[in-house]
């Protein structure tokens, strides 16, 4: 939970207000049970500087990652939903949830346009159909987490079971052991 003094600082925007401040394809996505968008100022939407600013810890920012990868003759994209305080594994652990015989970051150009969404706002919500979301495993274990609201100027605030009970979700552990 984030500390008392923190809640106060939050700019919640309604729920009736989410279209005049989210893309349309993320409000369509998104549940109206359980999640709370608040506005953030654009210097502190980056992961290190919005918990600072807000006294969320990296182990409840989680982070949306665009990858592409190759997998049976085609190219696909993917998000991966991973603490911000955890590194995830590419080469073993995604690679192997997505079954990708070739795995990259996708190039922050890419992401944007397939996304639809600013690049350090992506959220999972939203996203192409034919995408897969993959969340780690860790990022479930948490009470609340914050992630993006596919803009730089708003995140999302929700239980990881907001996530867990998404159809488009997929669980999987992808992150290495913190050191």
């Amino acid at each position: 939970m984030y500390s008392h003094e923190f809640a106060q600082q939050l700019d919640v925007i309604a729920i009736d207000q989410w279209s005049a401040h989210l893309p349309a394809h993320v409000v369509e996505q998104l549940p109206t049970q359980g999640v709370t968008v608040f506005a953030v100022t654009d210097d502190a939407s980056d992961t290190a500087a919005f918990s600072e600013r807000y006294g969320f810890g990296l182990e409840d920012c989680a982070n949306t990652i665009v990858v592409r990868y190759k997998k049976d003759g085609g190219e696909h994209y993917a998000a991966l939903v991973s603490l911000g305080s955890l590194r995830l594994d590419i080469n073993g652990a995604v690679k192997a949830a997505l079954g990708a015989q070739r795995l990259s970051f996708a190039k922050r150009e890419a992401a944007v346009e397939h996304s639809q969404m600013e690049f350090g706002g992506i959220t999972a919500f939203g996203l192409p159909a034919d995408w897969r979301v993959l969340v780690d495993a860790a990022v479930m274990e948490r009470t609340q987490i914050v992630m993006g609201a596919g803009v730089r100027a708003a995140k999302l605030l929700l239980s990881p079971d907001v996530l867990r009970q998404w159809p488009r979700c997929e669980v999987a552990p992808m992150t290495l052991p913190a050191e």
